[in-house]
């Protein structure tokens, strides 16, 4: 993830080792405008943080309503007066027993086309800790040693729906990907994984060897030096591309309030 499109219509850092800062652009103004030119440095980059974002859930809907149509997942809440956001929250998480948690993953995966895009608006930032951290599946898959590309090769996962009843569900609760699998946009090889517990199975391989892999592929994924943390500020919009980067939030050490809101794009297509 090296490369930028010409002629962008805002200016861009590229980040380590995944993702690009944004600047010079305030999505609140035309949020249709931007969406050409991120959605070429999305399929390049897989993460794209927009700071300093003056913006309300009407505007953030619209914004990622100019990338394709809307999409949700199954089990979520939907937030008042916006069926396509929903809210992510550790508000009286740590006093209810169920505190919050978050290992690394795809969303909605366990479908055979799952979304292209997810956006996170920031609505109450922590005083500590609470960052989002993603991966650089292109990187992952890139840098697999010999052994272990040819151990993968030809193969597919098959991803599952957890933590809730698939009888509750309308639509796919079971999808098989391909482990080493082309981009949509750029068809570039992504290693592409999600959460061990929705990864039930791998051709070919037996239940323990199948999990051993799963085990062996995340940690090879989620590597350090591999894996970028953004910690979040008021008014970050934050967006990326389910296709080449996990993530997860890092919930470790938090103190205060962390809300966002969230939606997700289905296709890369209009």
């Amino acid at each position: 993830m090296t490369t930028l499109p010409i002629d962008l219509p805002f200016d861009v850092e590229v980040l380590a080792p995944v993702g690009v800062r944004v600047t010079g652009l305030q999505v609140a103004d035309d949020p249709a405008a931007p969406v050409d030119a991120l959605r070429a440095v999305l399929a390049e980059h897989g993460v794209a943080v927009l700071p300093g974002q003056q913006l309300d859930d009407p505007q953030f809907l619209a914004f990622l309503q100019a990338f394709g149509p809307m999409t949700f997942t199954d089990g979520e809440t939907p937030l008042e007066g916006f069926p396509d956001l929903n809210v992510i929250s550790n508000v009286g998480r740590w006093d209810s027993g169920t505190p919050p948690k978050s290992s690394f993953h795809v969303d909605t995966s366990y479908v055979s086309h799952p979304p292209a895009y997810t956006a996170l608006r920031a609505v109450t930032v922590p005083e500590q800790g609470g960052a989002t951290q993603f991966t650089n599946q292109y990187a992952a898959a890139e840098s697999l040693p010999a052994e272990l590309r040819a151990r993968v090769e030809g193969r597919t996962i098959t991803h599952v729906v957890t933590g809730l009843d698939p009888e509750t569900i309308e639509g796919e609760t079971s999808a098989e990907h391909p482990i080493l699998r082309p981009h949509p946009v750029t068809g570039r090889e992504a290693l592409y994984l999600t959460t061990a517990a929705r990864c039930a199975a791998v051709s070919g391989l037996e239940q323990a060897e199948a999990d051993a892999l799963v085990a062996e592929l995340l940690a090879h994924s989620t590597r350090p030096e591999n894996t970028l943390a953004h910690a979040w500020a008021p008014q970050d919009l934050v967006i990326w591309d389910n296709a080449c980067v996990l993530h997860r939030a890092d919930h470790a050490g938090v103190v205060g309030d962390r809300v966002m809101h969230r939606g997700m794009v289905a296709s890369y297509g209009r």
